[in-house]
């Protein structure tokens, strides 16, 4: 009899109310085209550059935690943000409604910042930046800082990304509608965990909203291999995008994690600083620890299909160029 492998299995969810900030691990999220519910409705907000602060700029945030007063209803988004609690590394908390909130997190980072929370829908005053922010987030110098790279090391193969993301990403600090970075749900495998460095990684380093386990899987990345899968978990079904780029914040120390430079060295030699996927939702459902991952792999791509990406990479190399021409003009 020949015996089927076990299915992978959800192991750990998590949920960040505050982005850059440590999040909780959950039992159970209902998940929707945002992603999950609750994930990110609050930032902090850097006032002198206007933008939404990130752990790359500002790694001191990854010393907080934030957790919600209350379970998120039903109704919990954009406008609709419930209240947390932050805790500081040096333990005291503070809940995003003391007066004094803005002051602890403005000392913390050493720069004039706001907590803020995710505005209505159509709102994009706190996702727009400045033409002078946006060009320097595309400069050379400042790409190797926010990959932890050194000078002359090659930038990141940003072509497997949508032109449209490039754009996006150019005039807005997050998507607007969102506290995400890119994408409404982010998985990890333990596997990638286990072996990029050859010693178990602690995963709060990487921020997933879904770890996984697959059993007897000797392959040491084994998400990679669902680009345009289908995966059904819980009540809930996915689709794999894109590979997660990794920049410099898995290396940042956070309560109980030490800074480890050795972790951008093994990305960029063994994934080429890719590590995870990035998930949209199909429709709209209920995911558990425990539940099992069912994977229905892409079809093998056409002839149209392969032209379809080809000309979308090209697309985004050339979005890129653009971005890059600006900033060399405007220095």
């Amino acid at each position: 009899m020949v015996t089927q492998p076990a299915a992978p299995k959800v192991v750990e969810l998590w949920r960040f109310p505050v982005k850059s900030m440590g999040g909780c691990r959950v039992d159970r999220v209902a998940v929707d085209a945002r992603g999950v519910h609750g994930d990110r409705l609050w930032a902090v907000r850097d006032v002198d550059k206007g933008v939404t602060a990130s752990a790359r700029r500002i790694p001191a945030l990854l010393g907080c935690t934030a957790r919600y007063l209350a379970e998120p209803d039903e109704h919990a988004g954009p406008g609709r943000v419930p209240a947390v609690v932050i805790t500081f590394p040096d333990g005291r908390e503070l809940t995003s409604d003391d007066p004094g909130i803005d002051a602890a997190l403005s000392e913390l980072v050493g720069r004039d910042v706001r907590l803020t929370a995710l505005p209505p829908v159509g709102d994009t005053s706190a996702h727009r930046m400045k033409v002078s922010d946006s060009l320097d987030n595309y400069r050379p110098e400042q790409v190797r800082r926010d990959f932890g790279l050194a000078d002359g090391e090659p930038l990141p193969d940003t072509s497997v990304f949508p032109a449209k993301d490039i754009i996006t990403l150019a005039r807005y600090s997050t998507p607007p509608g969102t506290f995400v970075d890119l994408a409404p749900l982010h998985l990890m495998s333990t596997a990638s965990l286990r072996y990029l460095t050859g010693t178990m990684l602690d995963v709060r380093r990487f921020r997933p909203n879904v770890l996984i386990d697959i059993a007897d899987d000797n392959r040491e990345f084994p998400e990679s291999d669902w680009l345009a899968a289908e995966l059904g978990i819980g009540s809930a079904r996915l689709r794999v995008s894109i590979p997660t780029i990794r920049c410099v914040v898995p290396t940042r120390p956070q309560p109980g994690i030490e800074l480890d430079k050795s972790i951008t060295r093994a990305l960029a030699e063994r994934t080429d600083r890719f590590l995870g996927v990035y998930i949209d939702v199909l429709t709209p459902g209920v995911l558990t620890v425990g539940d099992e991952v069912h994977v229905r792999p892409a079809d093998p791509p056409t002839a149209l299909r392969r032209a379809a990406t080809s000309v979308t990479r090209s697309a985004t190399r050339a979005a890129q160029w653009l971005l890059e021409q600006a900033v060399m003009r405007a220095r």
